[in-house]
């Protein structure tokens, strides 16, 4: 018999630190980097392939070949980032990150052929728990489960080689020959690389799911780049002008559209007729309107910015903006919301959301913004209601892809409905029609609105300014929703509608017919702060008569 003492381990294996220990049994984490890379590169990048095979150029054999070369550079590069990651103790919650996120941007990009940039982060990180129950859909789970779970079930049980500093040595050799096969495919492919990306340049943002990481960078080194504090003070000069023969303050109602496109109002020349009760009331449809961006999340606070699209983008750091010069000039302003919040616009102003019998778990039709709004006015200052009010109601409006859940069953105008978020499932018509009669519920909730507001005229000389923060494509060129980039967006989502309608008191402030000749004047959200102070009588060091679309009809 042996001696027991033979099989205990020396003093020096049991004084070296876990570290130092090898394991040489299981899988190397280099392998499953690289395994993951392959399968991030071909299968989770689909809709890239998609969309690149759509270009007549990729058609050739010298295009077939660049495919194959740029499907190769993306697994060289995905395996560089990863072989930096291939620790044992690290590879699985890094690829799990991959795998995951991968597989909801295949997901989102292939079926509404959006792309993923830092304006697309943005939206959803502000998406609440209402628009993301409207986009859980079977295909969602289905691509999660065949790209993310199932490969991540197979990976999670794997028993990992623990290899100590060796695995460092693999890891640099893994990366630099990652590294060496991206550069040459580049340097062999770089022409038709460059041609590719110049020319489709949305094709760079489908890149799964680096694109994701890449934008989610972005928005985080942009919020870090601007200084901490409180917004930039703006318009403190501010006061109000009163009109000779004015008996009573002015109340607007600035009605924030949500997803509208301006060819499909029929005031403004579309076949259908969505936008009946506006029609029969004297109100002025503006029809070359242009947005400040794609998304809520951009178009908001841009539009609401009295420095004009390009100035609010140059801005280094939060600056106050039109609601702040009301209450600078001693108005009164309310916010009602019935969507995801005022993306930081309505911060220092009061503000509500939409409640009342047309709600339902927590989602309201935008016919409950009118109910209770006498007493959310009346419960303003009233040293402030005296001088005038500004209330902001900020719809649901066309919010896709649920665009049947935004018309009540009694304003359903055009039948059948697509009723499934699976947009690219749905027949065309039915897609359009579901849409169009969110406009319709628009048209009556506007009409029912001015009802109100006509109400109000013993107390206000009273108008009413819609304008649509986005427009939204309805599958014209394979593409759904919003959210391009806005340099190639289409007009489709930048084309909004402008309406207004104005009291009589409110009118004779202005030149008979005098707007009526602007309705086609090209305009953008760079006009709504002007025209919004023109019209209030605010006057201010930051008000540009040149953007206020009432001020050449303005009576002197």
């Amino acid at each position: 018999m042996r001696p027991m003492l033979n099989a205990m381990p020396s003093p020096s294996v049991l004084s070296a630190p876990a570290s130092a220990v090898s394991d040489d049994r299981g899988w190397n984490p280099l392998s499953l980097a690289w395994l993951a890379s392959a399968w991030v590169a071909t299968l989770m990048n689909w809709p890239l392939w998609a969309a690149l095979d759509r270009l007549p150029e990729t058609h050739s054999v010298r295009g077939r070949l660049f495919l194959l070369a740029l499907c190769a550079m993306l697994a060289a590069l995905t395996a560089l980032l990863l072989s930096l990651a291939a620790w044992r103790w690290s590879i699985k919650p890094v690829l799990a990150l991959f795998l995951l996120s991968g597989a909801a941007g295949a997901h989102f990009m292939g079926a509404y052929n959006v792309v993923i940039d830092s304006t697309m982060m943005v939206n959803v990180l502000h998406t609440d728990l209402h628009e993301t129950r409207d986009l859980l859909s079977g295909k969602l789970f289905a691509s999660a489960l065949l790209l993310g779970v199932l490969p991540l079930a197979w990976l999670l049980p794997l028993r990992v080689q623990r290899l100590g500093w060796k695995q460092l040595r693999r890891n640099l050799w893994g990366a630099t020959t990652a590294g060496v096969v991206l550069v040459a495919l580049l340097l062999l492919f770089f022409a038709d690389m460059s041609a590719t990306m110049r020319n489709h340049k949305p094709v760079r943002y489908l890149i799964n799911p680096l694109n994701s990481f890449y934008a989610l960078g972005m928005v985080v080194a942009e919020a870090h780049a601007k200084p901490g504090g409180p917004p930039v003070p703006v318009g403190t000069d501010a006061r109000l002008v009163v009109r000779a023969g004015a008996a009573r303050p002015r109340l607007l109602v600035l009605v924030l559209g949500e997803t509208a496109r301006a060819d499909h109002f029929s005031l403004n020349g579309y076949t259908r007729s969505t936008t009946p009760r506006l029609g029969e009331l004297d109100v002025l449809s503006f029809r070359a309107v242009s947005s400040c961006g794609t998304s809520t999340a951009a178009s908001v606070p841009c539009m609401f910015s009295v420095f004009g699209k390009a100035g609010f983008e140059a801005q280094s750091r939060p600056h106050e903006n039109l609601l702040d010069v009301l209450q600078h000039a001693g108005l009164a302003v309310l916010w009602v919301d019935n969507q995801s919040g005022c993306k930081g616009v309505c911060d220092r102003v009061a503000n509500a959301h939409s409640a009342g019998a047309s709600c339902e778990d927590g989602e309201c039709l935008d016919e409950a913004s009118l109910h209770g709004l006498d007493e959310r006015i009346a419960a303003l200052p009233a040293e402030r209601r005296e001088k005038g009010v500004v209330v902001v109601i900020h719809q649901m409006g066309s919010h896709g892809p649920a665009y049947w859940k935004r018309s009540p069953a009694s304003h359903k105008r055009f039948e059948p409905e697509c009723q499934t978020i699976a947009l690219q499932d749905c027949d065309r018509q039915a897609l359009v029609n579901a849409y169009d009669n969110s406009i319709a519920y628009t048209d009556q909730v506007l009409a029912s609105t001015i009802a109100w507001l006509r109400l109000q005229a013993d107390l206000y000389d009273s108008a009413l300014l819609y304008v649509s923060d986005h427009g939204e494509s309805l599958g014209e060129n394979n593409l759904y929703l919003h959210g391009l980039p806005y340099a190639f967006a289409p007009q489709e989502q930048k084309h909004v509608p402008m309406v207004m309608w104005l009291s009589p008191a409110a009118e004779q402030a202005l030149t008979p017919g005098c707007l009526k000749q602007r309705l086609d004047t090209p305009f953008t959200h760079d006009n709504l702060s002007h025209t919004v102070l023109g019209m209030m009588g605010v006057q201010t060091e930051v008000y540009r008569s040149a953007l206020d679309v009432t001020a050449p009809c303005r009576a002197a």
